[in-house]
C-alpha cells in the first residue's frame, strides 16, 4: 500500500482543525481532520492508497482536490507519493 499527501491550500474552518500550509501524510491512520472533511476525501484518498487514478477531466490522474462539505471552507490537494517519498 502506498502513502498519499494531504496538503492544505485554504482554509477558514470553523473548528480550526486545519490551517492553509498543513501537510499530512497518510498510509494507514486518518490525518487528524474534521470527519466531515474525511468522509469527502476518503474515497479517492483510499483509492490512491492502492494504486488507482481518479477521472481529471479527459485524463486519470494520480491526484485530486477536496472541499470541505461546509460551504467548501477548506481546501486540500490530496496526491498519491511515490515509494522513495
Amino acid at each position: 500500500m502506498g502513502k498519499v499527501k494531504l496538503t492544505v491550500l485554504e482554509s477558514r474552518c470553523r473548528c480550526d482543525y486545519c490551517r492553509a500550509g498543513d501537510t499530512f501524510v497518510v498510509g494507514d491512520l486518518c490525518p487528524p481532520v474534521c470527519h466531515e472533511l474525511w468522509s469527502v476525501m476518503y474515497p479517492g484518498v483510499y483509492t490512491l492508497l492502492n494504486g488507482g487514478r481518479l477521472d481529471q477531466g479527459d485524463e486519470r490522474a494520480r491526484h485530486f482536490t477536496a472541499r470541505c462539505p461546509d460551504g467548501g471552507r477548506v481546501v486540500v490537494y490530496c496526491e498519491a507519493m511515490e515509494e522513495t517519498e
